[in-house]
């Protein structure tokens, strides 16, 4: 099905973006001018596509964005980071030039996210004009849709490079060249649409449109606005390049975490999602079911053969196997710290962090897990081995991106509550994730809640950390640490841990200096002993297991630590990517990275 709907997708998408370059180039009549496809619902849905199309091009967030943003800190990592030198590693390390070569092409994620906006920002022109919205709600739908895609475009753009320029019109020759803008500017225009757009759409399954999440429904659109309000509400890299909050009075603390409330209990009270198992979210995913509803609120479409989100972000299958006709897997992984971050009853540790990968096989069966290294972990929520079909492409998975699920909403209201009403008022979200984080430790939970609820300060530390736990792996990690102002911070602190962690001191003292494993009985499944804390060498000895070996960071021959590797200059002064330099040189001298000292 998804297959299908890419592909519909993309032919209107070439449709669409061909009779807007007839209309850019003459006014010339025809059954297919914009007066016609921006009044006809089954014409103007290909302005979706042709955004779309612009999300999954080859160096867009198929291969760029997806693979590199966000990287390198306290919960995520390029899992080849030692190479510290490397431009790869330099998109994540915090020490990113204009001229990086993964990055400083015409075909970018830059190029490809503006592209796109040009795209929404033709169909948003022409529905206006021609759709009749007000009494034609198939139309009205399409403009939500629209703006809610442009949203979530500028939302990565901001992201990834911070100040940028603000084009919400299309181009024209007044307008082919502008500067970076204020950001406050950008998210006050956001925060506009998503309130329309949200007026637009319906709820997830309320119409045949809206019953698949690779479509956006209102609760995607509410729910996008309170991450944007949180956004805008909290700290950030600006262009004097300085970290400090908004002066708007418009984007203040309180207004933005009041608009965050507002929107993140409007999608909780009106039932149309929920919480499934923690495993079954990620299963669902990988498995493609594709329905609205549950818990995933909103996916990036890939076509089966479009798409690297396990091929750079899942488990690694050094071979092709039973599972898999490509050998990938493992680009990013967690923070190795996070492997003793979660406690032995949490369920959420074996889906988010796997110590393992498969080895051996002849292509289609007989591959094994064998256990990796403490210093090269895996995302365990994206797995060829959870995928109902078997991936033949070279390059790429399909594998539709999560970009948004309920538990996002549930813990965004526990935080802006607890910002606005107090601990006690807010408890009650907080308390929907532990508990099913620890299924079968209920007091736990109970302690966990006593500790969490004795102060406002307490309880926004232990939302800091609930929100590591529970999105290891989805790329929100960074965007949450600058907005709180904790990026350096944290970063500094998975610096310590990860030395601790080598060298078995502080809390990890007593974790053994190996691991112990052997190939359960079913022919396939790593048994490992020597991961949790309160293991020790003495019992994987005594536990009779039939291999072992060190769970170390360290590597032959390395020249760079693992820990020096997370970052080389000050996170907070490198927040965000340069803009790079073939834009720069095609700016007509309207770009800069002043901020970035570059």
């Amino acid at each position: 099905m998804k297959k299908v709907i890419y592909t519909l997708f993309v032919i209107a998408g070439i449709a669409f973006v061909s009779s807007c370059k007839k209309t850019l180039d003459a006014p010339t009549k025809s059954s297919l001018d914009e007066s016609v496809i921006f009044s006809t619902p089954s014409l103007a849905e290909g302005s979706i596509a042709g955004v779309l199309q612009s999300f999954g091009e080859t160096n867009s967030y198929r291969g760029r964005f997806l693979v590199f943003y966000g990287l390198n800190n306290d919960t995520e990592v390029y899992n080849t980071l030692k190479s510290v030198d490397d431009d790869k590693a330099k998109l994540s390390n915090y020490n990113c030039n204009v001229n990086n070569s993964q990055m400083n092409t015409t075909d970018n994620a830059w190029a490809k996210f503006y592209e796109g906006i040009e795209r929404a920002n033709l169909a948003i022109r022409g529905i206006r004009t021609y759709g009749n919205i007000e009494s034609n709600p198939a139309m009205a739908q399409i403009l939500g849709e629209i703006l809610t895609l442009r949203a979530v475009i500028y939302n990565d753009l901001i992201k990834g490079w911070g100040d940028v320029p603000a084009r919400f019109e299309p181009i024209t020759t007044a307008t082919a060249y502008l500067p970076r803008s204020d950001r406050d500017v950008i998210y006050k225009q956001l925060l506009a649409d998503l309130n329309e757009a949200s007026g637009y759409l319906p709820w997830p399954g309320e119409n045949t449109t809206t019953a698949r999440v690779e479509r956006v429904n209102k609760a995607f659109a509410k729910g996008l606005r309170a991450r944007l309000a949180l956004a805008a509400g909290g700290y950030a890299q600006r262009l004097d390049g300085t970290v400090k909050l908004s002066s708007d009075p418009e984007l203040s603390h309180d207004k933005m975490y009041a608009i965050a409330k507002k929107e993140c209990l409007d999608i909780i009270n009106s039932g149309k999602l929920r919480l499934l198992g923690f495993e079954d979210v990620f299963r669902k995913l990988n498995e493609e079911t594709g329905a609205a509803g549950l818990e995933s609120m909103w996916e990036i479409p890939f076509s089966d053969g479009r798409g690297r989100v396990i091929f750079d972000l899942g488990v690694r299958h050094i071979k092709t196997d039973q599972y898999t006709g490509q050998n990938k897997g493992g680009t990013d992984g967690p923070n190795p710290i996070m492997l003793y971050e979660y406690d032995n009853d949490d369920v959420r540790r074996d889906v988010t962090v796997v110590p393992y990968e498969w080895d051996g096989g002849d292509g289609t069966k007989g591959a094994i897990q064998v256990p990796s290294s403490l210093g090269r972990l895996y995302f365990g929520k994206y797995r060829y081995e959870w995928m109902k079909r078997r991936v033949t492409a070279t390059n790429d998975d399909g594998l539709n991106w999560m970009y948004m699920r309920y538990a996002d909403v549930v813990l965004m209201a526990a935080e802006a509550i607890n910002d606005l009403d107090g601990p006690a008022a807010a408890a009650p979200y907080l308390k929907m994730i532990r508990d099913r984080a620890f299924p079968t430790a209920p007091n736990k939970v109970t302690a966990f809640m006593a500790t969490a609820t004795a102060s406002k300060s307490a309880f926004f530390e232990a939302i800091v950390n609930e929100r590591a736990l529970e999105f290891t792996g989805e790329m929100l990690r960074k965007s949450d640490l600058i907005r709180w102002n904790l990026l350096g911070t944290k970063l500094a602190e998975a610096k310590t841990k990860l030395q601790q962690l080598e060298n078995r001191q502080g809390k990890y003292a007593a974790l053994p200096a190996k691991i112990y494993y052997r190939t359960a009985a079913n022919g396939e499944t790593v048994e490992i002993y020597g991961l949790k804390l309160g293991d020790t060498d003495a019992q994987g000895v005594a536990l009779g297991y039939t291999s072992n070996k060190a769970w170390t960071m360290v590597t032959t021959g390395e020249t760079v630590s693992y820990w020096n590797a997370l970052y080389t200059k000050d996170p907070n002064l490198q927040q965000y990517w340069p803009i790079w330099q073939v834009f720069l040189d095609s700016s007509n001298g309207m770009l800069n990275n002043k901020p970035l000292n570059l």
